[in-house]
């Protein structure tokens, strides 16, 4: 056994998934992440829990897009159907064979999977709301996600263990520090009514009246590190830059503004990846936002093209177009949750209420 994985699979399972005996989990990867797996499988059953493990192929998904046609794009796994709608337990561990697989895909195909896809989203959705469906997702080093992050694997294998702060004598009791620090920023965000983001090519405000700011502690995505929550749809207006690329479906979008009037975005610009992102907003509900966060991990030092891990970075905020989050009060719906994020620790502030709270990637009362 592998220390570090043995840390990493308690972590998961007991303290992410708090799994308990009797528990039906579905363990979803590729396989590459074998090792990791294994560690998982052997706590979680450990634990008492019923295992059912999905581990992707090479190609799988490339093979599919391209073979499948009519109803075979519309048909969803029982077994997955199954675990969202009853299971207790929900790990996907993120292990990309190759990240650009799906970047050549037929848009037509992918809109007809992602519409037959959607009753078992939105049931996903509506359970993991409320921890009826206990679910984390996390990281296993690879050489694809450490090519695309600018790094070598050893090099990528000890940041993703930082940031999940594997390197901690007790990981567990590390995060547990986390939840304590961001409750301080969700006590007074949970107070507050209208937030307002400023900063380069940023200066848009929303209303939070009778939503919730949700503490991001760790347990339902490893490493955590944010506080978000979802914006009154028709609330938002502004402008907002993202300075970081945004990456989804294998696509990156540099640069992107989006100018938003009571809650709808109705103008769009990016300096790379104009095309797709045309596509996405001609998709249902992803001309609103259905989150807005703030990313406090400052452990996760630099940007490495994994949303997990980029959303969290300390010092920047991020919003995301489409799907909206139940526990957070939100409404939107949509097929597409898509994070983008800005840079704050340039002079970025933050207002609750006109107060300001934030200043160049730092909360002033904490």
């Amino acid at each position: 056994m592998n220390p570090i994985l043995t840390k990493y699979a308690n972590l998961l399972v007991n303290y992410c998934l708090e799994i308990q005996e009797g528990d039906k989990f579905y363990l979803r990867s590729t396989t590459l992440a074998e090792p990791l797996v294994r560690e998982v499988y052997r706590a979680a059953t450990r634990a008492g829990a019923n295992v059912e493990v999905d581990l992707a192929f090479q190609g799988r998904d490339r093979i599919f897009m391209e073979e499948a046609k009519g109803d075979q794009l519309k048909y969803i796994s029982p077994t997955y159907k199954k675990a969202m709608e009853e299971f207790n337990t929900y790990l996907f561990i993120r292990a990309p064979f190759n990240l650009k697989e799906s970047t050549g895909a037929d848009p037509e195909k992918v809109k007809i999977v992602k519409a037959a896809s959607a009753a078992t989203t939105k049931t996903y959705f509506a359970r993991t709301a409320t921890r009826d469906l206990r679910r984390s997702l996390c990281q296993y080093p690879t050489i694809a996600a450490a090519q695309n992050a600018g790094m070598s694997l050893e090099a990528y294998e000890q940041f993703v263990f930082n940031a999940c702060k594997l390197n901690s004598p007790d990981p567990i009791a590390a995060w547990l520090e986390v939840r304590e620090f961001q409750k301080q920023i969700v006590d007074v965000l949970n107070k507050t009514e209208k937030v307002r983001y400023k900063g380069e090519g940023i200066d848009i405000e929303f209303s939070t009246k009778g939503r919730t700011w949700i503490n991001s502690d760790g347990q339902t995505n490893m490493p955590s590190g944010e506080v978000y929550t979802s914006p009154v749809e028709d609330s938002v207006n502004g402008v907002v830059n993202f300075s970081y690329p945004a990456v989804y479906m294998g696509h990156e979008v540099e640069n992107v503004t989006l100018w938003v009037k009571d809650g709808l975005i109705n103008k769009w610009e990016a300096d790379r990846g104009q095309d797709f992102l045309d596509r996405i907003f001609a998709m249902d509900g992803t001309r609103r936002f259905g989150e807005a966060a703030i990313g406090t991990n400052y452990d996760i030092n630099r940007f490495t093209k994994n949303i997990l891990f980029d959303e969290k970075i300390g010092g920047t905020i991020h919003m995301a177009i489409g799907q909206s989050y139940l526990q957070a009060g939100g409404k939107n719906q949509s097929a597409i949750h898509w994070d983008m994020i800005g840079n704050m620790k340039n002079g970025g502030e933050i207002y609750a209420n006109d107060e300001k709270i934030y200043d160049s990637g730092k909360f002033l009362f904490v």
